[in-house]
């Protein structure tokens, strides 16, 4: 039997919108009826994780609690999160449930490991993920090498996710600015860039500007694929 899949969303909208349309996308389906079964929580109202993790921000656990409860209370088999930093809490999130959570670090470092062996990644992500060790330890454990932005790019990275993406600006603006931060990274050893924000995906579909890319929110919707049994386009 065919399983179904959450998607503990809101974190933010636009994300949670993208690993929709990549599960849908990346599934191999002739009709309609051969796709999966997709509940979706997208509940905005989760306070955000950086703030959380860096500056003592309201705990987003309660609402994420409460999304993932609505997802049980459906029938999910498994729960997948379009945010990385919310990968934090992840270990609270699963010690609550009985259902798999199915880990985006994880599922991206594996990834990175086959798609570029011995090369080098830039690891392109919100502060909250980056201080909390999230992908460094999830990528030195694939055995993959990686860089992280110097401070002023972060900077830019930052400015990019939130305000930009998530304040619904204007992307093709950001063009020079993109093209400026990925060269500072090749200059810096960089053979790769994993987009480790999932506004990131959203912004570089838009904007079409070469990497290459490693994108978790569609690695994830992969693993989602595979894990409810169904065949995934080539």
């Amino acid at each position: 039997m065919k399983k179904t899949v959450g998607i503990l969303g809101g974190m933010g909208p636009m994300a949670t919108v993208d690993l929709f349309r990549k599960l849908t996308m990346l599934t191999q389906a002739s009709c309609d009826n051969e796709h999966i079964r997709v509940y979706i929580d997208s509940n905005a109202h989760i306070p955000d994780r950086t703030e959380a993790i860096l500056h003592g921000g309201p705990d987003p656990t309660d609402e994420m609690l409460s999304a993932l409860r609505h997802l049980e209370a459906c029938g999910a088999d498994c729960i997948i999160m379009p945010c990385n930093t919310a990968h934090y809490f992840l270990p609270k999130l699963q010690a609550a449930t009985e259902i798999p959570f199915l880990s985006m670090t994880e599922v991206t470092a594996q990834c990175c490991a086959e798609r570029f062996p011995g090369k080098t990644a830039a690891l392109l992500a919100t502060d909250g993920t980056l201080q909390s060790g999230l992908y460094d330890r999830a990528l030195e454990k694939a055995g993959v090498r990686f860089l992280h932005p110097c401070a002023e790019d972060q900077a830019t990275v930052m400015r990019l996710v939130y305000g930009v993406v998530k304040a619904t600006r204007p992307i093709e603006p950001e063009r020079a600015t993109w093209e400026r931060l990925l060269q500072n990274l090749r200059d810096r050893g960089a053979d790769y860039f994993v987009l480790a924000c999932t506004e990131l995906p959203v912004f570089v579909d838009r904007l079409g500007a070469e990497g290459p890319y490693i994108d978790p929110t569609e690695e994830l919707a992969r693993a989602a694929i595979r894990f409810c049994g169904y065949p995934l386009n080539p």
